[in-house]
């Protein structure tokens, strides 16, 4: 998969084959803090470290989350790069402020491209330029936005179901106003740095998708719900499922490399 034509650029090559999916629960009327400390602060001390920070956004359904994905080279690169940041000066200065803003951090998802290329193509992109620190927007119907599906897979089903999202479902949603983005299913590897925790025991498959605004995916979804093509997929896919997918609806921060 690769970023629509017009996304921003950045030196870092592509796909990471390890990304982690994590999401913060925050204290109440915290996150605007989080987002000043992460994108002024956070984020060159982590790439300095080896690490790809991949989008970091603000959950439009949940006013207290915090969303971000980053990415690593492989497993020990991942517990190389964590323990170089999380040992390192930047964090040293930053970790109070920071975790003052949170309740828990620790749902976080680890995962690996779902097929061969399925992972994010951030060949190109470039974050924009720093000024100050940003405020959210009141409204984001005019604003990309950034739509994660966690699909709950019953276990040994993350091979088919993963085929049949590639090779069925993608065109439908394509085709009916999406930007698909990348696809992931579990890394199921032991936590290569055990300090912070990753969820256990999970088979998930997790589709990644850009919209050009709220009322775009909300029209793109009744779409879907008419769509017997989609349907047929639904069926078909069924029996893989474990329980009710998730739907993170999402809008990036000024310094996310997805969603702006």
């Amino acid at each position: 998969m690769s970023l629509p034509p017009n996304a921003p650029s950045k030196s870092r090559l592509n796909a990471s084959p390890v990304v982690e999916l994590r999401q913060y629960t925050l204290k109440p009327g915290r996150r605007e803090t989080l987002i000043d400390i992460f994108d002024g602060h956070l984020i060159e001390g982590q790439e300095a470290a080896g690490m790809t920070i991949i989008g970091q956004f603000r959950d439009l359904d949940r006013p207290d989350m915090f969303v971000w994905l980053r990415g690593f080279d492989d497993m020990v690169a991942r517990k190389d790069a964590l323990a170089a940041f999380y040992e390192g000066p930047v964090w040293a200065a930053w970790r109070d402020a920071a975790n003052a803003t949170m309740i828990s951090f620790d749902d976080v998802l680890l995962l690996k491209p779902a097929w061969p290329g399925a992972g994010f193509d951030l060949s190109g992109s470039q974050r924009a330029a720093l000024h100050g620190y940003e405020k959210a927007s009141g409204d984001n119907r005019l604003s990309d936005i950034v739509v994660i599906k966690i699909h709950h897979l019953r276990p040994g089903t993350e091979t088919d179901f993963a085929s049949r999202f590639e090779t069925d479902a993608i065109p439908v949603l394509a085709a009916l106003g999406a930007r698909p983005l990348a696809a992931f299913v579990t890394e199921h590897a032991e936590n290569s740095f055990p300090r912070l925790p990753v969820r256990s025991g999970e088979n998930v498959f997790i589709s990644v998708a850009a919209f050009n605004s709220a009322d775009a995916h909300a029209r793109h979804e009744a779409a879907l719900a008419s769509s017997p093509e989609w349907q047929a997929f639904e069926r078909e896919a069924h029996s893989c499922l474990a329980r009710s997918t998730e739907t993170l609806r999402l809008s990036a921060t000024s310094q996310s490399l997805l969603g702006r």
